[in-house]
């Protein structure tokens, strides 16, 4: 995933984002973010059921 990136490079820009939004603010933006993924994921899945139940309606009236 960080291939290109050494550690040097990822402590960088961890030290810039704590300068940038403070340690208070890192643990709520990531809440969010991964509420986020969450709310995302779940929406397809419920898509994709969906998309599902309605291909077996057509069968079955077939």
């Amino acid at each position: 995933m960080f291939g290109s990136f050494g550690a040097a490079e990822i402590i960088i820009i961890a030290f810039v984002l704590i300068l940038l939004f403070g340690g208070k603010k890192i643990p709520e933006l990531a809440k969010g973010i991964g509420k986020g993924i969450k709310d995302f994921r779940k929406s397809i899945k419920d898509r994709e059921d969906e998309d599902e139940s309605e291909d077996d309606k057509k069968i079955e009236k077939d």
